[in-house]
């Protein structure tokens, strides 16, 4: 059953380092949306964060920004939705930190197309991006990684077509069996797509905070859906004849 109590929040007064010092967490699709917005929260807890995503330009631009604002981060340019291309990418984390902690990963890429005109090529790409690659790194978590822990971060709630249902069933399926191989995996399904504005989406940033907590490794198996507040509505300006 999909939980719809809120997870605590990360207390505002918390000074930087004091959650998740010495954790080397890593989040995909970290350059933009939602990714960009965690691994801002995680880099301000003293995590080091690994950004991983599909454009070099903008992953070193924001790993740079992390780091002036006194954050820890480095890019790596992967595919997630290619097992090798995440396999490529965990080895090379390993290589730097010795250890991955936790991984973030976004699968909420939305459609662009309404169901009945989704082309077989759009819903293989969502599928790809949302539950192969779910499935890939938990496989690869659980051969090479079996105490990182996974937080999922799913279609949202307010994606309508029939084409999301099979998609958030399929990745809500994997993360409530996850125990069967002792695999700690959490979804989080936000109720919109980012507004790329911090404030708007800090309630989901809180809850990746507080499951990524070591006092909270107790916890897997859950699907919580996350409010968040709605977008502002753009007023629009009149032209009135003089």
């Amino acid at each position: 059953m999909t939980q719809q109590t809120p997870i605590a929040a990360v207390p505002a007064h918390t000074t930087v380092g004091e959650v998740l010092a010495g954790q080397v967490i890593a989040v995909t699709g970290a350059d933009q949306g939602y990714g960009r917005t965690i691994s801002a929260a995680l880099a301000r807890a003293g995590a080091s964060v690994v950004l991983i995503g599909n454009n070099s330009e903008t992953l070193a631009a924001a790993a740079s920004q992390l780091e002036h604002a006194g954050g820890t981060a480095i890019p790596i340019k992967a595919d997630v939705g290619v097992p090798l291309d995440w396999l490529s990418a965990q080895t090379r984390i390993l290589d730097i930190y010795g250890s991955l902690h936790g991984i973030v990963h976004l699968a909420d890429k939305r459609a662009h197309a309404e169901f009945t005109m989704l082309s077989e090529n759009e819903w293989m790409d969502l599928f790809n991006c949302n539950v192969k690659s779910s499935v890939a790194i938990a496989q690869i978590i659980r051969r090479r990684l079996p105490g990182t822990w996974l937080t999922i971060i799913g279609p949202h709630t307010d994606e309508r077509g029939l084409h999301v249902h099979p998609q958030r069933g399929a990745v809500q399926g994997l993360v409530q069996n996850a125990h069967r191989e002792n695999l700690r995996l959490n979804l989080l399904l936000p109720s919109r797509a980012s507004s790329s504005d911090d404030t708007l989406d800090r309630p989901l940033s809180n809850a990746v905070m507080a499951l990524a907590a070591p006092g909270m490794a107790s916890l897997r198996g859950n699907v919580i859906e996350v409010p968040l507040p709605p977008l502002p509505k753009l007023r629009v300006q009149e032209d009135y004849p003089l």
